[in-house]
């Protein structure tokens, strides 16, 4: 029976239950990713949200119905699915969950072997055609195996620290009821720190919100945490923890920007001269940083799949998104929230400078608005607006990722998102904070004319 599956996003598979996503369409996905991939095995994993096991079931019976024998690793994050897909070598990974969106709300994300990721361009349209004609694949031999990878997992995060050098921190970590609390939680036996934990246990229900520490009404129970605590750090994750938030000892939530630089400042004294990939939202803090230190910056269009690809074409050792995205060569280039903490609390025990102090000077030096979204009713009379306004006193307009504009002393950037029905702006100057708000204003004012 063939069936249209709104679903199918650039990047992944992600819905409103039951009309959008269900057990059915869970079946038929799984199916047709072991006949896009001629799969042999295929690792699958879930997250806690209340549909993710009947869906995992759904898609593991789709996977043993055409062969596949489907490796269960059970409740984890999204990085552990990338991690066993490599580690086991797979032909193929799924993890099933909706990171942070609303708990009406579930989702896929598809990797072949490696890790690599499956988006629109690379086999996600192919399996969306699979999916939709339902023409079922029946083949013997497959099977369910449930598999544990937890503690090689474990061992792989410690490994990008030197745990000799940790000094004794408080951390306060906020999992907000996703998965990151059952990683942190295995961390913590190894690691010389004290944490505080909030929202640690998984639940599908959010008794505490929507697990996203975007959302400014997120961030307040972490930031007062770290306060009260005395902590030196904070850290929040979203549902599958493949993205990692930080606040600094003051409880002052750092944008996403800041801590690309920070992670590359790192690389580069671990590996100089290596290259450093970053996406187009935001840039002069990024390239100051990895110009200084010897290496070499390397743009990217946002986005994991165009991050990926352009670092396994460079051979970069770290790539970076604002989004709070941070992807690593020896992970499979993919990317993990777990990783970051651990290099920043590494580099806050070696340095004994504070996270505020190994921060603050850059956000001075280069402040930014932060990324601020819009819905627009006709995008393209928007973008035509603000070039029309801003393109003849520009030094340069280019359009690598929608369109960056920048001048002497501020820049933006204007996209439309992938994931969301809404166009994000993102803004910054050099050195001049009353620059940078005015021209956030100028532009927002033309997007909402």
């Amino acid at each position: 029976m063939t069936l249209r599956i709104e679903s199918f996003k650039p990047y992944d598979i992600r819905g409103r239950i039951p009309d959008q996503i269900n057990s059915d369409i869970c079946y038929r996905i799984g199916n047709a990713l072991g006949v896009f991939l001629n799969a042999k095995t295929v690792v699958i994993g879930r997250d806690m949200r209340l549909t993710s096991k009947e869906f995992s079931d759904a898609i593991i019976k789709g996977l043993i119905d055409a062969g596949v024998e489907a490796l269960d690793i059970g409740l984890c994050g999204t990085e552990m699915v990338y991690f066993a897909t490599s580690h086991l070598h797979a032909d193929g990974g799924i993890m099933v969950t909706a990171s942070h969106n609303p708990a009406d709300f579930n989702g896929l994300k598809l990797v072949r072997e490696n890790a690599r990721p499956i988006s629109a361009d690379t086999g996600l349209k192919n399996i969306r055609v699979l999916a939709e004609s339902d023409n079922r694949q029946k083949a013997d031999g497959g099977k369910r195996t449930k598999i544990k990878v937890f503690d090689e997992y474990i061992g792989h995060m410690l490994s990008y620290v030197n745990i000799q050098k940790l000094k004794p921190l408080k951390l306060v970590v906020n999992a907000g009821n996703g998965c990151g609390g059952i990683a942190s939680d295995g961390l913590e036996g190894s690691l010389p720190f004290e944490m505080v934990k909030l929202h640690n246990k998984p639940d599908g229900t959010f008794p505490n919100g929507v697990p996203n520490p975007m959302l400014k009404e997120n961030q307040a129970v972490t930031s007062h945490a770290v306060v009260e605590h005395s902590a030196d750090m904070g850290i929040a994750w979203d549902g599958d923890f493949d993205r990692c938030f930080f606040f600094d000892e003051n409880g002052v939530f750092i944008e996403g920007y800041y801590i690309v630089g920070l992670l590359a400042e790192v690389f580069l004294t671990k590996i100089p001269g290596s290259k450093i990939v970053y996406d187009p939202r935001m840039i002069w803090n990024t390239l100051d940083i990895v110009e200084t230190a010897g290496g070499k910056a390397i743009q990217s269009k946002s986005g994991h799949s165009f991050i990926k690809e352009k670092m396994r074409e460079v051979d970069a050792v770290y790539g970076g998104e604002m989004s709070a995205h941070h992807y690593f060569r020896d992970f499979s280039y993919a990317d993990s929230g777990m990783i970051p903490w651990l290099l920043v609390a590494e580099l806050i025990s070696v340095s004994g400078r504070s996270l505020s102090e190994l921060i603050g000077e850059r956000m001075e030096m280069y402040p930014a608005s932060g990324e601020i979204n819009r819905q627009i009713t006709d995008v393209n009379a928007t973008i035509k607006a603000l070039h029309d306004h801003f393109s003849s006193e520009a030094i340069s307009v280019e359009n690598i990722d929608g369109y960056g504009f920048e001048f002497s002393a501020w820049r933006f950037n204007i996209r439309i998102s992938n994931t969301e029905p809404v166009v994000r702006l993102n803004v910054e100057s050099r050195g001049d904070v009353a620059l940078m708000r005015a021209k956030t204003a100028e532009v927002l004012a033309i997007m909402e004319t």
